[in-house]
């Protein structure tokens, strides 16, 4: 589960600047918006609020750089990613820090990097404590040629020869995270003392989806793909979706061409997407469907993996009085978001953490309040978080969440973004915490100037 992230020097954010979703100890109600681990009360939800322009997209930015950055290098559209409101960030470190659980074991990763230069400066890996000692697992830093383990990180002869080995290759690259050179065809037995570096890029790299409105597609992998391809599943996607008034009575998985699927994507998103079926189709072994379901703003398809050519089939939706079946991209932008919206719900594996932003785009309040209610319900009891970035002041209700997760983004005079909670304001629990916040009691609104 997350439990903070800290960053520094990037984008709209110039000094360090947290965010947390260890729960405030003060608040007694909503305890079922809590999972325990061990003696630490971590939140399973997070809104953020904030105008126009004031840095809420940029902290689901940080997610998405992260996550970009472990699984290949710097991406080169944030080489001017550092925060520009002082001359001297250009050659400053910006700073990128992540706590989260796996099991019962806390951990913190983080590293440093010239973004200017796609450099990587520092790194670190920490397993942190309940009683606030830290055992380092790893750092690389300027100084040092190689990364080295923590000296509490004690090997056998076989991983002393193959960390050796693997640090030895590593050599001065700067350009590459070592945490995802450890998971480069490297292979470790489970009693291994070097298994953390799996554990933890595994976890980053997975537990981590990012839905942004302008992905080019998002792509559902192995088991949460069966939905569309499982009776089972389908029956309960049909009842899911009647329950958002959309007109839509039944959605149908209908075979369809290859050429017809070529020519509902653009051209960059099909490259894209034939990218990832040729690496899945050459790497077969290593997942457990051959099957992978994809979508963009205005397609739907399944592409099954066969020896010879990917089969290709896509959604059919049917409205309660029409004669003739609909296409995904027949369908208005609310209803096409809310298939999005779905994943989420049909999604059982647990400790998964959704960073959403601008949840309520192109939906009516209703639907995304009512969308909350569905996620709270379906995911009780487990580790599944929700982080997600919102105008909708509506939902601002302490009916719905807790103080301490409702959040804050404002710009200050320096036009650094500054992050909050609204934990910090005392109000009653009868306060309609959304007409305070319109009326400008906790900030983050716009300021508008006169036009003369």
């Amino acid at each position: 589960m997350l439990i903070k992230v800290t960053v520094e020097n990037f984008k709209s954010f110039s000094e360090p600047t947290e965010m947390t979703m260890i729960s405030s100890t003060k608040i007694q109600k909503g305890t079922d918006h809590r999972v325990k681990i061990k003696s630490t009360n971590i939140l399973k939800y997070a809104v953020i609020y904030g105008a126009n322009a004031a840095g809420k997209s940029n902290l689901i930015d940080f997610f998405w750089f992260l996550k970009s950055t472990l699984n290949d290098t710097i991406p080169m559209v944030a080489t001017k990613w550092f925060c520009k409101c002082k001359e001297e960030n250009i050659n400053k470190n910006s700073s990128f820090e992540i706590q989260f659980t796996i099991g019962d074991k806390f951990y913190a990763y983080g590293f440093t990097a010239l973004l200017n230069q796609r450099r990587i400066t520092s790194e670190w890996l920490y397993e942190l404590y309940q009683n606030d000692n830290a055992k380092c697992l790893f750092e690389r830093n300027e100084e040092e040629k190689f990364p080295h383990l923590g000296e509490d990180v004690k090997l056998n002869k076989i991983d002393e020869a193959k960390f050796k080995t693997y640090t030895d290759d590593f050599d001065g690259n700067e350009s590459i995270l070592f945490l995802t050179e450890m998971n480069r065809n490297k292979k470790y037995s489970e009693d291994s003392k070097l298994v953390f570096f799996k554990e933890v890029y595994s976890w980053l790299s997975q537990n981590i989806i990012i839905v942004k409105p302008n992905t080019p597609y998002i792509k559902i992998e192995d088991s949460e793909g069966q939905y569309y391809n499982d009776e089972t599943s389908l029956e309960l996607i049909n009842k899911l979706i009647k329950t958002f008034d959309t007109g839509i009575d039944k959605v149908r998985v209908e075979k369809t061409d290859f050429e017809e699927f070529r020519k509902a994507l653009p051209a960059k998103v099909f490259d894209l997407v034939m990218k990832d079926i040729r690496n899945k189709m050459a790497h077969k072994s290593l997942y457990s469907s051959a099957r992978m379901t994809m979508r963009t703003d205005k397609s739907f398809f399944t592409v099954t993996l066969d020896d010879d050519e990917p089969i290709v089939s896509t959604l059919k939706l049917y409205h309660g009085k029409s004669f003739y079946d609909f296409n995904f991209d027949e369908e208005s932008d609310g209803t096409r978001r809310i298939f999005d919206l779905l994943d989420m719900l049909l999604n059982k594996n647990d400790d998964i953490i959704y960073v959403v932003d601008e949840l309520e785009r192109s939906l009516h309040p209703k639907l995304t309040e009512h969308f909350l209610e569905l996620f709270m319900n379906f995911h009780k009891g487990h580790k599944t978080q929700l982080l997600f970035t919102t105008h909708e002041a509506s939902i601002m209700e302490q009916k719905l969440f807790r103080r301490d997760e409702i959040w804050f983004v404002e710009r200050d005079g320096n036009n650094t973004s500054n992050v909050y909670s609204l934990d910090k304001f005392k109000e009653r629990y009868d306060k309609t915490l959304s007409k305070a916040y319109l009326e400008g009691r906790y900030g983050a609104i716009p300021v508008f100037s006169n036009f003369d």
